[in-house]
């Protein structure tokens, strides 16, 4: 039986909070990557946006749903290249999906990362097999809806999910991309894993 377990407004934002802290320690092996096969600039890029938006989450009262959205429209302004409208297009899609409640449990938070994964795929054009985020966001969200069918529990949703986008992440590294600035390297974006997502062409 699935365990329902509520998440709020300062969930969104103790995500967040980790999220920066995340992309801030690994700044400069995302930049590494992207040097590789992009123009190097994903790591101060992304680390720029979430720093921002905890800064514009601090103290700030609403919804998760208005949070998330908030969120990606500070990534959009703070971002450049394709991150930011990707990032937070993602965002506010996902946050639009949880509404105004004041609380959220495990089915909507699927539903909100597939919101997102269908925003990303809308803008970007993407397909699983590209090279891009949608290689790790379509997987993590297969895995949040097994999970919700075969009643697990939240922390093994989340933890299938996590592993099944670090998978789809490393799956990346043998493609060759078809998307944005990676896609003009054709063969020799192969053996590399791609650090950030792509625009159409």
């Amino acid at each position: 039986m699935l365990v329902a377990i509520a998440m709020d407004a300062q969930t969104i934002t103790a995500w967040m909070g980790e999220i920066a802290a995340s992309v801030r320690s690994e700044r400069d092996y995302l930049i590494q990557l992207d040097a590789a096969i992009g123009d190097g600039d994903h790591g101060i890029n992304m680390t720029r946006g979430f720093d921002a938006v905890v800064h514009a989450l601090h103290a700030q009262d609403g919804t998760p749903g208005q949070l998330l959205i908030l969120s990606g429209k500070t990534l959009v302004s703070s971002v450049g290249g394709a991150s930011g409208p990707l990032w937070g297009s993602a965002l506010r899609r996902a946050g639009r999906a949880l509404g105004d409640e004041p609380t959220f449990e495990m089915p909507q938070m699927a539903d909100a990362l597939a919101a997102a994964l269908a925003a990303v795929v809308d803008l970007g054009a993407a397909a699983p097999g590209d090279k891009t985020m949608v290689d790790a966001l379509d997987p993590a969200v297969t895995a949040l809806r097994e999970g919700r069918a075969q009643g697990a529990t939240r922390d093994e949703m989340l933890r299938a999910s996590a592993e099944a986008a670090e998978e789809g992440m490393r799956r990346t590294i043998p493609m060759q991309a078809r998307k944005g600035r990676a896609s003009y390297l054709g063969e020799r974006s192969i053996g590399h894993q791609d650090p950030a997502p792509r625009p159409p062409r």
